[in-house]
Parts: structure tokens; C-alpha cells; sequence
């Protein structure tokens, strides 16, 4: 078999009889015209009059497109056109068009980045600004829950307001896209930390995504800002294009759900003593913090006690400052639960989620860290997956049962 790594593929083999289920995603075919489709959800969207009627009813001096990051692949090279062209129709000139890329807290793009993800022409003609969580924020008030929202002053202050992003399930919300671009794409430090500091329960008790405490809060924090309009997809494991959903922030969203869940959840009749997993390449393996995702996947997968071995080439390292310092800190995998618990920070809560499998189970990692870096999260490092393949053959004697996730950081078991 072979399993995707960075932007290469190792290969490893395993008895069959060994294998339970190789997980992968139940494949929808991209749609033929993906330009068509993005056209068609403008001009036919969901829960709203068409982008250009709204655009016409509104007096628009600055519009801002929120955009993802170079961590979450998105189809910009069609979706980007169709509604630039829309845009420009209306009357409104390029220099009143800001794209806002919804770093959360992640690091800002390289010029080179930028360009690659947004093409050279829309990198030439139109003003990209990183949001910063630490700086030019606007106090929107507390939310319901008591977190006190701050966003990108300059989305709060734009006259028309589009969000795009990707549907694809998401260990903590539930699913990416819609609301997410709001909180935390474009939201301050605390008001991030205060929503994701609800993982610790949604991991504990896995709630229903209509009661996900974390998604509700999103939901709120985008309807108080105000999002005019939204462009999301729905993509296969090839990139594909597989469903486009444009319109109202919560309808058009919750119209991408079904499909993603339908492609990317897979029902488990048992869980194995291992699995097999890849964070399924770059950019999902760029650093731990980005591949963990795909541990958190297997781990439903493995009964305690078991095996993951998780593939993640990680050449830009941990990813994040506190996320490796507090894996520095700890001396075993309980110090930080135990420290989520009492002052959930960001970076902290990766963190958390990768020890919480580690307190459980083996993690065995290949990847382009060092034995140090690999052992400090509370994980041993080999060099190929056929030698961890071996090394399972031993440890149970032969007798074990394993699953192989390919696409790790997009399929989730369900087990029944």
C-alpha cells in the first residue's frame, strides 16, 4: 500500500488478514463545471436574493472577502473569478475590494504563498491583509456565552461582508466552513481561546453538531457581525469540487452538511487494536499542529490501549510556539490534561489533544522530526511505516486487527 507524505508517497506492506477496513472517504465525482456551479450559487443562491442584487441594493464603499489560509486548501482558481467578475459588475473598483485572509492564529502567508494560492493576477490587483488576533480588533460585546467577541476591525467595518471556505468535518466544530471564518478566522486571542476552550467537553462527551457548544457559539459570533453573503464548497479527497453552497451564512452552510457527512463520516461495526493513519499529505501534514487532526480521527478507531501509527511528514515542525512549549513542560501525557483544564490557552489545547490519545494508546510516528522531538510527544518515532508494521507484528504476536486511513485528517469513524 501506499500512503500520502508531504508531497511524496510511502509504501509499506501488511497481511491482509491483518486489515479490517481501509477508510476512505465514499468518493463523490467533482462536478463537471465547477466555474458554472460557482456562477449558478451567486446568481441562484440559498436563503437570499442573488449577490448581484444585494450588491446593487447596498451603498458600498469598502467590500471584504474573507479568505483560508495555506493550511486549509481551497479551490480559489474557481471560486474567485465568478465572484470577482460579479463584483466588478456591480460598480465596485478593485481598490474598494479588501481580501482579509483568516490566519486565526496561525502565522501570515509568504508573498510567494500568497501567489501561489490566489494566482498573480488577483495577487496583483487587489489589497490582501493577514489578520492579526493580537492587533486592530473591534469589541463587538459579549456573546451569550459570556465570551467577549473581538473581530478584525476592518471586517466590522466593511459595508458588505462575503466569507469562503471548505465543508469538511472538523474535530472540534463539527465541520469547517460557514460560521468558522468568522470565529476564529478574523477573531482576537481571547475570544478564540474562550470557544476552543470548550473542546475539552465537546472531546469528552462528543455532542450532536446541533448542540456543539463551540459551532453554536460561531453561529453567533458570525450572525453579530454580520456576514452578507457566503461561497463554500464541498471537495472529494482529490480536490474536486463536489458541491458549491452560496448565500446565507447559516442555510447555505448547513446545505454543504449532508454531503460532507455523507462523504467523509464512516460507520464502524468495532474499533481495532491499531490503525494505520496519514494526515493525507501537504498541506494537511505541514506541521503537528496541522496533522494532529488525523490522529484525533484514528484514535476513535483503536481500542484503548492499541496502536496508532500516523504518518505526517511535519517539515515546518511543531507550528506553534506554546504548543511546543507546554509539550517541553510536561513529563508525561496527563500534565497536560490536567493543565487544559485548569487555563485552556491556544496552542496549549494541540497540546492537550494530542495527549489525551497518548495517555491511551501508542502513538508511533514517522516523520521528518528527531527522535526528541518525537519522544517529547510522548510518541516513538520510526523511520518507515513497514518498520512500525513490523514492529506491531511483534508486539501482539501476530494476532491484532488494524484499520488503514489514507485520508486521515478527512475521515471520521463513527463506530455504531
Amino acid at each position: 500500500m501506499k500512503l500520502k507524505y508531504g508531497r511524496e508517497n510511502l509504501e509499506f506492506e501488511i497481511e491482509s488478514s491483518r486489515v479490517l477496513d481501509v477508510l476512505k472517504a465514499n468518493e463523490k465525482e467533482g462536478v463537471k463545471d465547477p466555474l458554472a456551479e460557482v456562477e449558478s450559487s451567486l446568481e441562484v443562491p440559498i436563503g437570499t436574493a442573488s449577490l448581484a442584487e444585494l450588491l446593487a441594493a447596498s451603498e458600498i464603499n469598502e467590500l471584504v472577502i474573507i479568505v483560508n489560509d495555506v493550511t486549509r486548501y481551497t479551490p480559489y482558481d474557481y471560486l474567485l473569478p465568478p465572484l470577482l467578475k460579479t463584483i466588478s459588475e456591480a460598480g465596485i473598483k478593485n481598490e474598494q475590494v479588501t481580501f482579509i485572509v483568516a490566519t486565526g492564529v496561525h502565522s501570515p502567508h509568504s508573498d510567494e504563498q500568497n501567489r501561489e494560492i490566489f494566482g498573480e493576477e488577483i495577487d496583483d490587483n487587489y489589497n490582501f491583509i493577514h489578520h492579526d488576533c493580537d492587533q486592530d480588533l473591534a469589541d463587538l460585546g459579549q456573546l451569550s456565552t459570556g465570551n467577549q467577541l473581538q473581530i478584525n476591525k476592518k471586517v466590522v467595518d466593511a459595508d458588505f461582508l462575503i466569507t469562503t471556505g471548505v465543508i469538511l468535518p472538523h474535530y472540534m466544530a463539527g465541520f469547517s466552513g460557514g460560521r468558522k471564518s468568522i470565529l476564529p478566522g478574523v477573531a482576537g486571542r481571547e475570544s478564540i481561546e474562550n470557544n476552543h476552550a470548550m473542546m475539552v467537553e465537546v472531546t469528552e462527551e462528543k455532542p450532536a453538531l446541533k448542540n456543539n457548544p463551540i459551532s453554536q457559539e460561531m453561529f453567533e459570533a458570525a450572525e453579530k457581525v454580520g456576514v452578507d453573503f457566503i461561497l463554500n464548497v464541498v471537495t472529494n479527497s482529490r480536490r474536486e469540487i463536489v458541491q458549491v453552497v452560496g448565500g446565507d451564512y447559516r442555510q447555505a452552510w448547513e446545505a454543504g452538511i449532508a454531503k460532507s457527512a455523507e462523504m467523509y463520516h464512516l460507520s464502524l461495526a468495532e474499533k481495532a487494536e491499531a490503525a494505520i493513519v496519514s494526515s493525507g499529505g501537504f498541506p494537511r501534514d505541514i506541521n503537528l499542529y496541522q496533522a494532529q487532526k488525523a490522529l484525533d480521527h484514528a484514535d476513535h478507531a483503536v481500542q484503548k490501549g492499541g496502536t496508532i501509527i500516523w504518518v505526517a511528514e511535519c517539515l515546518e515542525g511543531y507550528g506553534e510556539e506554546r504548543f511546543q512549549k507546554w509539550m517541553d513542560q510536561a513529563q508525561k501525557p496527563e500534565d497536560n490534561i490536567d493543565r487544559i483544564k485548569k487555563k485552556f490557552l491556544i496552542g496549549g489545547h494541540k497540546a492537550f489533544a494530542i495527549s489525551k490519545v497518548a495517555a491511551e494508546k501508542e502513538i508511533i510516528l514517522i516523520s521528518s522530526l528527531n527522535q526528541e522531538q518525537t519522544e517529547n510527544i510522548f510518541a516513538k518515532k520510526m523511520e518507515t511505516i513497514q518498520e512500525a508494521v513490523d514492529y506491531l507484528e511483534a508486539k501482539h504476536q501476530a494476532d491484532y486487527s488494524a484499520y488503514i486511513m489514507p485520508q486521515g485528517s478527512l475521515t471520521v469513524p463513527v463506530v455504531k
